[in-house]
């Protein structure tokens, strides 16, 4: 951990490789061990409705060889009971449509208010954490915080995808006053999507932040360097954002 910010790598596209010939490498255990190596502090995996990458052979794996499993999943009861069967560290609800490339936006707990709640009671009376996968938005957050959630973590794929200055220090200011509310609350923040080894660092200069979850950036980096070096590069683009951190 690098002064309170933890790096959740997630090695779903590792699978993503395996599945595009349905073979058995590269080995997503094999990808997680190197990467917890190389200095990751957690592991997160998303098993999706559709299999399309991890299955549920790999969450079971996983779990008695990684330190920190986090498990990205619909509020689906399915995936709730096998999430209950294999007892991850903590479970993330997030939003989940068949046609999308990857995880489009936060969760919208208006609408799904009713789904999210009996999943999170299933999952927490199994003794697991739960996060939510939520938009820098504060209505979501004080729902976050009445539903029970011990965490969310705030999409970051508008801070992502900003491509000039002034949009990206609106919405740098966007994901602060987001993790203030939530810190507030007594909600731990946790961050992520679309998060890169060029534009880390301004999250990770956000006080508040406890944890990052990085994937898609990592896994391509580590096709050219491999994993346990694309690991180390990210602890090192972390750490040199961490040593601003503050609100402003």
């Amino acid at each position: 951990m690098i002064n309170g910010i933890r790096l959740g790598v997630n090695i779903d596209h590792v699978a993503t490789l395996r599945q595009a010939r349905r073979g058995v490498e590269p080995d997503p255990v094999a990808a997680a061990i190197l990467a917890e190596l190389a200095g990751a502090d957690g592991i997160t995996v998303h098993l999706r409705e559709d299999r399309r990458h991890i299955q549920e052979r790999d969450l079971r794996l996983l779990r008695p060889v990684v330190r920190r499993l986090n498990l990205e999943m619909a509020a689906d009861d399915a995936i709730a009971d096998i999430a209950c069967s294999v007892l991850p560290d903590e479970a993330t609800l997030v939003p989940e449509k068949r046609q999308e490339l990857t995880t489009e936006g936060g969760l919208d707990l208006i609408a799904n208010e009713a789904a999210v709640d009996r999943v999170m009671k299933k999952l927490k009376s199994a003794g697991i954490q739960v996060s939510l996968f939520i938009d820098p938005d504060g209505t979501q957050i004080e729902i976050a915080k009445a539903l029970g959630a011990d965490a969310i973590e705030i999409q970051t794929a508008r801070y992502s995808e900003a491509k000039t200055k002034v949009c990206i220090d609106r919405e740098l200011d966007e994901l602060r006053e987001s993790t203030r509310l939530a810190r507030e609350l007594g909600l731990h923040v946790h961050m992520g999507h679309g998060l890169n080894y060029f534009n880390v660092q301004g999250v990770a200069g956000i006080l508040g932040v406890e944890e990052l979850n990085i994937g898609h950036a990592i896994v391509s980096r580590a096709v050219l360097t491999g994993f346990f070096e694309a690991v180390k590069e990210m602890k090192r683009a972390i750490q040199q954002g961490n040593r601003q951190r503050s609100y402003n």
